[in-house]
């Protein structure tokens, strides 16, 4: 009696002191009873105990690659310059963009300028001088060639033919102008290959100073750049001396295959190989993918920012005119391909001390299954033993929370796959 004599003391004193308080806290303490009953309420019977939704795949059999992603740019997309050092008045342009040439086809005339005629006629003398040069080293080979022959003759019908020692002073004096002869018409033969070497490059600066522009190479003009009446002057000077600068007139796009050059990180370098296959995306392209190998693989490889990366090279398996210098590209270079196996997503992979395994749902019920895995693709992993196909494995959970007399409020996020309510 006491304890009820307590409470009901203490009721008849809350309810003295709600009735002298002023109407505004009146609705204030009225407002707090009400929320407080009401989420004692919706806590206790609204939301019910949780559940787990597991969002599942099954094991399937298909194809799975594994591959390296490598990130770069076009290289060359097989485009050549057509460049003249020639100054002067464009007098004619006898291609347009879209015309295929030929090696050595006219692309443009220009009406030389008294400085271009002047580094014409230079060029032009200092072709003469070199193959003046050349002629003159073919000289020198012909006179070596015969004293060659007549040291040879002279120590084979006399030293040899009397059989002289070798450590004879006549056998070893004919022996040694004989080699010396030798030695000075193979020397010969080199002093040859430089003139005839500096006479290609005199040609070559005498063609960039001509008044006629023509094609290095056979295949389809783009960018013109000039037009008749426009004025070239290719002359600059620089700090210390006067240099020669080239114009572009126009660019020459071939049928070889385009090169992609890319990085390769040092983990991924020991799994490449010359030869493999490669799936390249560009940037400026996302819509097409194009197909290559790789070529080359720098394996000493560059540093920057202590990061090592590994260039290597690839060449596409054909040519486009969309495809230009130093576009974006992405390399996914092909180490391995499966068929027929049986595959997982890679989200359901889980490793503990070294065990790779997985779980399944199996009569209505989560276990645990150790597997043995093989390649692992982007997305996939292949299942060598453990599974079989059609276990349905876990991908992830989404917990739920059942209201009383039905319904759910979700909560959590979910993986790859079906999504399956298993109730507990």
């Amino acid at each position: 009696m006491s304890i009820v004599s307590g409470i009901l003391k203490t009721l008849s004193g809350v309810r003295g002191w709600f009735f002298r308080r002023s109407i505004p806290i009146k609705i204030v303490v009225i407002v707090s009873i009400l929320v407080g009953t009401g989420w004692f309420t919706y806590s206790r019977v609204v939301i019910g105990r949780q559940q787990p939704q597991y969002q599942t795949a099954r094991v399937e059999r298909g194809t799975i690659v594994s591959t390296v992603s490598a990130s770069g740019n076009v290289l060359t997309a097989n485009i050549v310059d057509v460049t003249t050092q020639a100054s002067g008045v464009v007098k004619a342009v006898y291609v347009k963009d879209g015309d295929k040439v030929s090696a050595g086809q006219k692309i443009a005339e220009i009406t030389l300028d008294k400085e271009g005629q002047q580094k014409n006629a230079s060029s032009w003398s200092s072709y003469l001088s070199a193959k003046n040069s050349v002629d003159s080293a073919n000289v020198n080979l012909y006179t070596l060639q015969s004293a060659m022959f007549a040291a040879n003759q002279k120590f084979m019908n006399d030293a040899v033919a009397r059989g002289l020692a070798i450590d004879d002073p006549a056998y070893i004096q004919q022996n040694a102008d004989w080699l010396a002869a030798e030695a000075k018409y193979k020397n010969q033969q080199a002093v040859i290959d430089q003139a005839r070497a500096s006479l290609n490059s005199a040609w070559l600066s005498y063609q960039s100073t001509s008044p006629i522009v023509t094609a290095p190479i056979a295949g389809v003009v783009s960018n013109v750049g000039v037009i008749p009446g426009m004025v070239l002057n290719s002359q600059t000077t620089s700090t210390n001396q006067t240099t020669t600068s080239s114009q572009r007139v126009a660019v020459i796009q071939n049928e070889t295959k385009p090169i992609i050059s890319v990085n390769i990180t040092e983990i991924d370098v020991p799994k490449v190989k010359i030869g493999q296959k490669v799936i390249v995306t560009l940037d400026s392209l996302p819509d097409k993918t194009f197909t290559g190998k790789v070529v080359t693989v720098d394996r000493i490889g560059t540093t920057s920012s202590n990061v090592t990366s590994y260039p290597s090279l690839i060449q596409l398996d054909t040519a486009s005119s969309e495809i230009l210098p130093n576009m974006a590209a992405t390399a996914s270079i092909i180490l391995e391909t499966k068929a027929d196996v049986l595959l997982i997503p890679s989200s359901a992979m889980q490793t503990q001390s070294g065990q790779s395994f997985v779980r399944v749902l199996r009569n209505g019920r989560e276990q645990q299954i150790p597997v043995e895995i093989g390649l692992q693709g982007d997305t996939q992993t292949e299942v060598v033993s453990g599974l079989s196909e059609g276990d349905e494995v876990i991908t992830g959970i989404i917990t739920t929370q059942t209201r009383q007399g039905g319904g759910s409020v979700f909560s959590g996020t979910g993986g790859f796959g079906g999504v399956r309510i298993q109730q507990r």
